[in-house]
């Protein structure tokens, strides 16, 4: 973690030499971008909901890593109560109203809808009535409902039985879940995303193994579950984009034409600068960029893995068949893109021999987010993020460049604070640091729509704080303040200020 004095010290230059270089004013606001574009937030069900076995939800992965490994969690935490969203959405809803927003990105949880996964294990009829009423009353207010299908919580059914997306069984369950949110939501939902960020999922679960289900080899970690980092990455990356296809083309086929609605992926993208001016950095950056984004983005474009990933993972990466392939390309309306950091990228030798072959060596670059000691950017407190607001303007328009510039949501943009729970409400409210960081990369975003690239809405992470996963309630995101130690209160931060003046219409 970064000295915190010197880090803002780092962000008042950013914020001169912006200034001084006309790219922030006064005036910089709502208006400043172009009529109809969205202004909104982002949740996911287990990091909000809790409720975890009421009124009939199922179990999810996450509930299970959480009560079976503790330890591999801050604090030994879990989200069985998490912030209470599954009680008190309607006062959520009424701070994201007050706020101005104009839509709100949340996930359905999937063991709350079918509790055993399928279809054939029965329809939890209060998990349907909890999101209709949850769509009625966004909709009431005038904000749009964007939802997400799968963040991350699968039911763990699937997992005991078949070993989730591990198994092409996972994706015709994937597709029957969708249907059935298609055919319960669909005449009011108009955006759909079918899956977030399948690369932290798959690299997470199945390479590091710090997020559920925690498998990866034990040369990388002692405590996972048994896994193969080689190879499992790829084939639940392969699953999550057949997945995906799957879901999109009933949509498209049985229901877009009468509801009206789009549909989309998220993915996830730091921006890479290379380590030096050195060819090899160079490709290094490209290649890391590759192992990343366009791991999805090229079949979703092209129908193939990208050629980097063909050469250096070889026969470990499933094939995309030819009917695969015809079903994966062109399968989205619109590309979500979640944007945190950047970090620099430095080649490693080809000929290095990495003891362990995993998806962690197999692109041969290092990522880092220091040079010569120095961060690539300001990082404030946070655990791992450094704020480098010019890689979101890169990185889409490196979107509109190398993949015919779809319509982009940036569906996460944000900076997390660490709290170890001995940080007052004041100095947890007092976040210039993150009125900085969304500042800055809104006017990076609005430069790019300037130089033409199709983005047509903002989603800030988050709404309020929540469980971040492995570091349990520790990493704050929230723009609004919940305070763990008095029931959960919602009150305002000095970024939750900022943004309500920024959208004033």
């Amino acid at each position: 973690m970064a000295n915190e004095g010197s880090s803002g010290i780092g962000l008042l230059l950013l914020c001169n030499l912006l200034a001084l270089t006309g790219l922030v004013s006064a005036s910089f606001n709502r208006s400043s971008f172009p009529p109809g574009f969205l202004f909104g937030t982002s949740a996911a069900s287990y990091q909000y909901e809790g409720a975890a076995s009421e009124d009939g939800k199922g179990p999810s992965i996450w509930d299970f890593f959480t009560h079976e490994y503790p330890e591999r969690i801050a604090g030994r935490a879990n989200a069985d109560v998490a912030i209470d969203f599954y009680h008190r959405y309607q006062e959520d809803v009424e701070i994201m109203k007050n706020m101005s927003l104009d839509a709100f990105r949340f996930s359905i949880s999937w063991s709350r809808v079918l509790p055993r996964g399928k279809l054939s294990g029965g329809v939890n009829k209060k998990g349907i009535e909890f999101y209709n009423d949850l769509i009625n009353k966004l909709l009431s207010e005038g904000i749009q409902p964007f939802v997400t299908l799968f963040h991350w919580d699968l039911p763990q059914a699937l997992e005991e039985e078949y070993g989730g997306f591990l198994s092409s069984h996972i994706v015709d369950d994937f597709k029957d879940y969708a249907e059935l949110c298609f055919r319960e939501f669909g005449d009011r939902v108009k955006h759909w995303i079918t899956l977030n960020e399948p690369w932290s999922y798959s690299t997470t679960g199945y390479n590091t193994g710090q997020f559920a289900p925690g498998r990866c080899s034990k040369f990388m970690n002692p405590a996972c579950q048994a896994g193969d980092s080689a190879t499992e990455p790829y084939l639940v990356a392969h699953n999550m984009l057949l997945s995906h296809a799957a879901a999109v083309k009933l949509y498209k086929r049985k229901y877009q034409g009468s509801q009206k609605g789009k549909i989309g992926i998220t993915l996830i993208s730091h921006w890479m600068v290379p380590f030096s001016n050195s060819k090899l950095d160079k490709e290094a950056a490209s290649r890391a960029l590759d192992f990343m984004y366009g791991w999805y983005m090229d079949p979703l474009t092209c129908g193939e893995y990208p050629q980097a990933m063909l050469n250096l993972v070889g026969n470990r990466l499933p094939k995309l068949t030819k009917d695969q392939s015809e079903m994966v390309k062109g399968s989205f309306d619109f590309i979500g893109l979640n944007y945190y950091s950047a970090f620099y990228a430095a080649a490693l030798p080809a000929n290095s021999n990495p003891i362990n072959i995993s998806y962690s060596t197999d692109s041969f670059t290092n990522l880092t987010s220091e040079r010569n000691g120095i961060p690539i950017g300001p990082s404030d407190g946070s655990i791992w993020i450094h704020s480098y607001p010019k890689g979101l303007g890169n990185i889409v328009k490196y979107t509109k460049e190398r993949y015919n510039n779809p319509i982009i949501y940036i569906t996460e943009n944000g900076i997390d604070q660490f709290d170890d729970g001995t940080l007052t409400l004041e100095e947890l409210r007092n976040d210039t640091y993150r009125i900085d960081y969304y500042k800055h990369h809104l006017v990076y975003l609005n430069k790019a729509i300037q130089e033409g690239v199709n983005i047509k809405g903002y989603f800030a992470w988050s709404l309020l704080d929540n469980f971040e996963w492995a570091a349990g309630f520790t990493m704050r995101y929230g723009i609004n303040l919940v305070d763990y130690k008095n029931g959960l209160k919602r009150s305002p931060k000095d970024s939750a200020i900022w943004f309500t003046n920024f959208l004033q219409r």
